[in-house]
């Protein structure tokens, strides 16, 4: 019988009691030869006959379960879970078919970029001058030649993305200049074509995790504005903007109100908004703030080069550089050769791709994507990195039949892929050098990372690393897991076209993952929870 529970659907029931049923009876079917009885001779069954419920048999009755529930009717469920050393599936479920796997795409994206690029790898990205000195004056300006360097930002330069730009600061310092007459200019396309992905969504692209990336990328694309309401009603509210101060710039309509509360059936007061203009240029903001309130809005660099020339002149600026902004003569450039005055050096890949898996951020995967496409093939397009992702993936068995990898981040509605290929990659990354470098940068669940809050006080905790993945109507888990004997598993679920709340697939997800967790592959006794 069919009980409801905490998950809302029969799932919990299984594991219960009815699951270990539908394990003994879907998971071992071995025939047993049991004599017939007489009539009205009971019959007596040894005990040794009833087989102990196997954990390929209580999982295949979770999902029997699942898949029944009239709540999932119009869902898809791809799922796959196999034994990492012996090849051997667990559980199999559509694991050929194609679904959406949001941000599982990062999972093909740090493989092929760890394949292509190595741990070790570091961005470069030279600082030069172009001009003359003349005592403490620089008569030029100063240009920054950008290849995606995702690590000016404010968690991968000590806390404040500006910490990045010391060393520029310093190098100018040594040479003595205190003032230079022309701008910070940015030089070079290393990454030609569109600075969003492909299939992404228009709408989004003022939200930091819909970014553009470029071969200038600061702060992963991301500002915040402060707002503060004025001291009378009707006054105008003051922002200002950070990391960049004077970029983007500001149109600000936004006024005071009274701070009390609205009454039931008033009109509301207009919402506080913050947008960019149809040009892209500057940010607009509306709407009202009550006295004595504050607010904050985070918000999508558009233009990542200007953004990142931006941030470079306040820093300069601050440091105690004056930069006047004025151009070149042109009988000044003829002859002239850039000099070199200091190389900014990123983290290592290793640490990047922490960076990157276990909060989910976007545009650190989409400059991993073009990176790879740049070092393996000169051209650090769209395109390319798609062609370099393809042929990769084809390494390890992956066709395009398989995968349709379109972007780096799992935005792009038109990545698909099958859970079988989630898995080749999963593998091909245990078989790699940099298997320890892979798994450790996915969030570890009930600990950190996208799963921190999940599965906590499982067997799962501190065991399962996995990367997760949502976009609307589509939410993913795949990664490993030990289990309570010390087998390494790989998994991937992939769920599409649901209409109940996320969470519910959660349940589900993690219910599969603490099985795995917490019981031997042979059917032994469950694990205790850590």
């Amino acid at each position: 019988m069919m009980v409801p529970s905490r998950l809302g659907v029969t799932v919990v029931s299984l594991t219960l009691g009815a699951a270990l049923a539908a394990g003994c009876a879907g998971g071992s079917r071995a025939a047993m030869d049991v004599p017939r009885p007489e009539p009205g001779v009971p019959i007596m069954m040894p005990a040794a006959v009833v087989p102990a419920p196997t954990t390929q048999g209580i999982l295949q009755g979770i999902v029997d379960s699942v898949l029944a529930a009239p709540m999932w009717r119009n869902a898809r469920w791809g799922l796959l879970i196999v034994d990492a050393e012996r090849g051997d599936t667990i559980l199999s479920n559509d694991a050929d078919k194609l679904f959406m796997p949001a941000s599982n795409e990062k999972l093909l994206t740090g493989a092929i970029a760890l394949q292509t690029l190595g741990p070790d790898h570091r961005w470069r990205t030279p600082v030069l001058l172009h001009g003359r000195q003349r005592g403490s004056t620089w008569q030029g300006d100063v240009l920054v030649s950008g290849s995606g360097d995702p690590g000016v930002s404010d968690s991968l330069s000590g806390g404040s993305a500006m910490n990045a730009f010391a060393p520029v600061r310093d190098a100018l310092a040594t040479r003595g200049i205190t003032r230079i007459t022309g701008r910070v200019r940015a030089i070079g396309d290393a990454f030609p074509g569109l600075t969003t992905g492909f299939g992404w969504a228009y709408d989004d692209f003022d939200a930091a995790y819909s970014a553009a990336v470029d071969e200038l990328m600061f702060n992963e694309g991301v500002l915040v504005l402060k707002v503060r309401a004025a001291t009378r009603v009707g006054g105008a509210v003051a922002v200002t903007s950070a990391p960049t101060r004077t970029y983007p710039q500001l149109l600000v309509q936004a006024t005071t109100r009274d701070s009390v509360a609205t009454t039931a059936g008033a009109v509301r007061p207009p919402r506080l908004e913050a947008m960019y203009d149809s040009i892209g240029d500057r940010v607009v903001v509306t709407g009202t703030l009550a006295i004595g309130d504050s607010a904050s809005i985070t918000l999508s660099y558009r233009h990542p080069n200007d953004a990142y020339v931006a941030a470079l002149t306040q820093s300069l600026t601050d440091g105690g550089i004056r930069i006047t902004g004025r151009p070149l003569a042109k009988a000044d450039t003829l002859g002239r050769v850039a000099d070199t005055v200091v190389v900014l050096q990123s983290a290592p890949l290793a640490d990047v791709l922490r960076r990157m898996q276990k909060p989910s951020q976007n545009q650190i995967a989409e400059l991993l994507f073009r990176t790879s496409g740049l070092r393996a093939s000169g051209d650090g397009s769209p395109d390319s990195a798609r062609a370099v992702g393809v042929r990769t993936l084809a390494g390890w068995g992956i066709t395009t039949a398989d995968a349709a990898y379109r972007d780096g981040s799992g935005l792009s509605r038109h990545d698909y892929v099958t859970p079988r290929a989630i898995v080749k990659v999963l593998d091909a990354m245990r078989r790699s050098p940099w298997f320890t470098t892979y798994r450790d940068a996915l969030p570890i669940a009930g600990v950190d990372g996208t799963i921190g809050n999940r599965m906590k006080g499982t067997p799962a905790a501190g065991n399962a690393r996995a990367k997760t993945g949502t976009v609307d109507k589509a939410r993913s888990l795949s990664g490993y897991v030990t289990t309570a004997d010390g087998r390494l598993i790989m998994f991937s679920m992939l769920s599409n076209n649901f209409t109940v709340p996320t969470r519910e697939v959660e349940r589900v997800q993690d219910l599969l993952v603490t099985t795995l967790a917490g019981r031997a592959l042979g059917g032994l006794a469950p694990r205790a929870p850590r």
